[in-house]
């Protein structure tokens, strides 16, 4: 498929009635395709798609379409959001810590490139703390600094590690023994392949 190709088999799994907080819909989807708006059309997807529910197919096809497109953050998100589909996703309230005795001097990216260990309350068989690895993306901005705070969305790298996790949990984050981070859990979705088998 070409890009308006995979575009168009996108904007075909978009309910009609589905709209953005600017009310941009799926018709104005087609408006820009018409005229070869490709990068438009796209950004309005990926806003349809995050405020509704969309077939991984959907995602896909995004992320193909942007990897064409060479439009790197667009493409890593729809990768992204793939992931999420197929791993769960927590999102979190997280806070970095800053100063003495924190590896990290340099912001944390934003695009999930980040893949840190969160202490999610698991012990090991000796009785120690064990933790666990999930991808890193910062909500709506480019990067985190030391001691910045920001809604993070969490791809675990072992979905059934992270099933007892749910809204109002603390976790720490790691990048070392050190404590790098502490987030409060917003909300828990497990893999969508989960629970449209269930």
């Amino acid at each position: 498929m070409d890009v308006i190709e995979l575009l168009e088999s996108a904007s075909l799994l978009v309910p009609e009635e589905a709209a953005t907080a600017n009310d941009l819909t799926v018709r104005d989807v087609w408006d820009h395709l018409v005229h070869d708006e490709w990068e438009i059309a796209l950004g309005l997807l990926q806003e349809l798609g995050d405020v509704r529910s969309l077939p991984l197919s959907f995602w896909e096809a995004l992320a193909e379409a942007a990897d064409r497109l060479l439009l790197k953050r667009s493409a890593s998100w729809c990768h992204w959001r793939c992931s999420e589909f197929r791993h769960g996703v927590i999102r979190a309230d997280l806070t970095l810590r800053s100063g003495g005795g924190v590896r990290r001097t340099t912001p944390i990216p934003g695009a999930g490139v980040l893949r840190p260990m969160w202490d999610i309350g698991h012990l090991s068989p000796s009785g120690g703390r064990a933790v666990s690895v999930a991808a890193l993306w910062v909500e709506h901005l480019p990067v985190l600094p030391p001691g910045g705070r920001a809604t993070v969305r969490l791809v675990p790298l072992t979905p059934s590690h992270w099933t007892h996790v749910q809204p109002g949990r603390r976790i720490n984050m790691h990048e070392d023994r050190t404590v790098a981070g502490t987030a409060v859990v917003l909300e828990a979705r497990p893999p969508e392949a989960t629970v449209s088998a269930g």
